[in-house]
């Protein structure tokens, strides 16, 4: 049976690469029944976009997403710094599905200020090649990464992520992870917002934080990479969600599902104007 939810927050899904658990992130889908969805930028990874990289499981999100619009939920989707190239249609609606850069959510009393959160991030401003370097070299980390729990699983070990170890052990990432969390929720009060949701730095997050003139909620949704992960809201109530907390009962509940393939070169077209 499909739990319901109010709202469900993805971001940093980057299809069209290696790293992405497109397959995992489809059997989530299938397993919510969510009255809206926030995509929150980094869906489709235009950045490292190759036809010749494009795999069928990656197809059947972009899929779903559309079928699920047709009957009629609310899809928002924000743009990222890897999909960027959507910026460029912001702010439209195709039917059911709203693109823009950025978004507030209203409910009851509180308001949740939404963007992807590359804005505060100067190698993407002031340096965009460093930055495509920079999701190169983790992509090839994140393979090299799924060659090592090869070995692992077969010899019954626990899986390992590098990229994880390389964020909590070095200082000067974990610093930018905190200075990133601290100047989102600043602005956010400063605007009286009273919960702020980012992505991009895929790090699940859902804290309070105080300033001198208040304090907002900062949630981050995490992404489909490493921390297969999203933000759900419920009985007026955010929370994290982690798929590896639920992978056995979730994949045995996965059912492959047949597409009307007519909207593949629409997809193709569109992603081949990078």
């Amino acid at each position: 049976m499909k739990r319901n939810i109010d709202v469900v927050v993805i971001s940093d899904v980057h299809l069209g690469t290696y790293g992405c658990k497109a397959k995992e992130l489809l059997a989530y889908l299938q397993s919510i029944n969510p009255k809206k969805i926030i995509l929150n930028g980094d869906i489709i990874d235009i950045w490292s976009f190759k036809k010749s990289y494009f795999p069928e499981s990656h197809l059947q999100i972009i899929r779903y997403i559309l079928t699920l619009s047709e009957q009629g939920i609310p899809i928002i989707y924000i743009t990222g710094n890897h999909d960027e190239l959507l910026r460029k249609f912001s702010t439209m609606n195709f039917g059911h599905i709203v693109l823009t850069d950025k978004y507030l959510l209203k409910q009851e009393n509180k308001v949740s200020w939404i963007f992807h959160g590359d804005v505060f991030d100067a190698s993407i401003q002031h340096s965009k090649w460093i930055a495509k370097l920079g999701g190169w070299g983790y992509d090839k980390l994140i393979q090299f990464n799924y060659c090592i729990n090869v070995c692992l699983e077969f010899f019954g070990k626990e899986r390992y992520s590098l990229s994880k170890k390389i964020k909590n052990s070095v200082k000067k990432a974990v610093k930018h992870i905190n200075d990133f969390e601290q100047t989102a929720a600043e602005l956010a009060i400063e605007n009286n917002y009273d919960n702020v949701i980012c992505g991009h730095i895929h790090q699940p997050q859902l804290r309070k934080i105080k300033t001198d003139k208040g304090n907002c909620v900062y949630m981050n949704s995490g992404d489909w990479i490493e921390n297969l992960s999203s933000l759900e809201f419920t009985n007026n109530k955010w929370s994290i969600f982690y798929f590896d907390e639920h992978k056995e009962e979730l994949m045995t509940s996965f059912e492959e599902i047949e597409f009307n393939d007519s909207i593949d070169e629409l997809i193709f077209s569109i992603l081949n104007q990078k």
